[in-house]
């Protein structure tokens, strides 16, 4: 089967760094004459980045375009009676994003379809894992029908791990990309394929010039000793006069926690110094973190909290998603994550606390902080990031997001 690129679920939506990918719909014309037919050799792959069962579109586009459709599922071959153009169906598939996965109230894709019974009634509705709403489809369609005779299986609540390790679920939580041959899609294999930071990295590093690399690598005007420790107590005297890492450490061995030239430290200057003024973006921080050798520690993350976030974080962490979900890859990663995150509301921004809630949705939203890790973590108070009265007021802030995620559990214990 020849491979599909990778489009924007929302094809509407022209961001190379929004999350919701699939693979562009492909066609193949087979038979002639009242025999002909048009068979969708990579409708599992698209159906699986829309958490949809594949028969859902098929049977759709069969409504669509009044034309009879059948599934092997066995042999994975789904076909619509007729010779349709790839253009055309393409368009239909929209259609049917737009009918039967985007939810109503916010747009997002990470949707499940859900059945909700009434007495004898039956409805089927959007539960959108993004907001929390509920929204229903056009129950007077066709292929509702279909849906009511052939539900769909839903998948429990899950945040498997951020980004990669979600991917290739067969649906329930959306990644930033889907499970595609030859694409990433977080396999047992662990390749750190081309994801989308990158393989915008690889292009934009393309384009530097070694004057470039150069002029990006003297990130100081000053790099006296003596302008180095005037830089990192500036830096420092905005956390509460505590260190860019915890006094316990993190358990990375690159640098004592003092040190003001361990390459934490430097990568939290160079981030502090470079966010405003230059304007640097995801791409540019990454580069730095890998020149420092600090891409793939936990304590790297920890640092990146601290000197990239202000009082816009909430807003701040849809534009830097790619570059949490690079960075942050396992529960040591996301521990960091939220201790950063104490850090920042508990000593340099204290008129956050009461936005705690907000902070840990957008980050669980971007999939890049698990509700075990999350849970946890609001339960157990702890002095390793911040002294213990401020670890409990922090977690005493967090509880609206807490209820909800249980709640949210509870609702979906009820509907199996």
């Amino acid at each position: 089967m020849a491979s599909a690129g990778i489009v924007n679920i929302r094809r509407d939506v022209d961001d190379k760094f929004y999350r919701y990918r699939m693979p562009l719909l492909l066609t193949k014309i087979e038979g002639k004459g009242n025999g002909i037919k048009t068979v969708v050799p990579n409708m599992s792959d698209v159906a699986r980045a829309l958490s949809r069962p594949p028969t859902y579109p098929t049977k759709f586009f069969g409504c669509e375009l009044g034309a009879q459709t059948s599934f092997d599922e066995k042999n994975d071959r789904y076909i619509v009676n007729g010779a349709h153009d790839a253009s055309r169906l393409r368009e239909l598939l929209d259609t049917f994003i737009d009918k039967f996965v985007l939810c109503r109230s916010c747009k997002n894709p990470e949707t499940d379809l859900i059945i909700l019974k009434s007495g004898r009634n039956e409805d089927v509705v959007r539960d959108c894992k993004a907001c929390g709403e509920r929204t229903d489809v056009d129950m007077k369609h066709k292929l509702v029908t279909f849906i009511l005779k052939n539900p769909p299986k839903n998948p429990k609540k899950s945040k498997k791990g951020a980004k990669g390790e979600a991917n290739g679920n067969g649906g329930g939580v959306h990644a930033s990309a889907p499970s595609v041959p030859g694409e990433e899609n977080g396999s047992a294999s662990g390749a750190d394929s081309d994801d989308e930071l990158t393989k915008r990295i690889k292009a934009e590093a393309a384009d530097l010039s070694t004057e470039t690399k150069l002029a990006n690598q003297d990130w100081s005007a000053d790099t006296s000793p003596e302008a180095v420790k005037a830089r990192i107590k500036a830096l420092e005297s905005k956390v509460g006069g505590l260190s860019l890492t915890p006094a316990g450490g993190l358990g990375d061995d690159d640098g004592s926690d003092d040190d003001v030239n361990s390459p934490y430290a430097q990568f939290g200057r160079w981030v502090e110094e470079n966010k405003v003024e230059e304007g640097v973006g995801a791409v540019q921080i990454y580069q730095k973190a890998q020149e420092f050798g600090v891409e793939k520690k936990h304590k790297a993350v920890f640092t990146l909290v601290q000197a990239l976030f202000t009082v816009e974080v909430v807003k701040e962490i849809d534009t830097y998603k790619a570059l949490l979900a690079k960075m942050i890859t396992s529960e040591k990663h996301q521990k960091a994550l939220l201790g950063g995150i104490e850090r920042l509301v508990g000593f340099d921004h204290p008129e956050l606390i009461s936005t705690v809630p907000k902070i840990l949705m957008a980050l669980y939203q971007v999939d890049v902080l698990e509700e075990d890790v999350v849970t946890q973590w609001g339960t157990h108070s702890s002095k390793k990031y911040v002294d213990r009265d401020t670890s409990k007021k922090v977690r005493k802030a967090s509880e609206p997001f807490l209820k909800w995620l249980e709640e949210a559990d509870d609702d979906e214990s009820e509907d199996e």
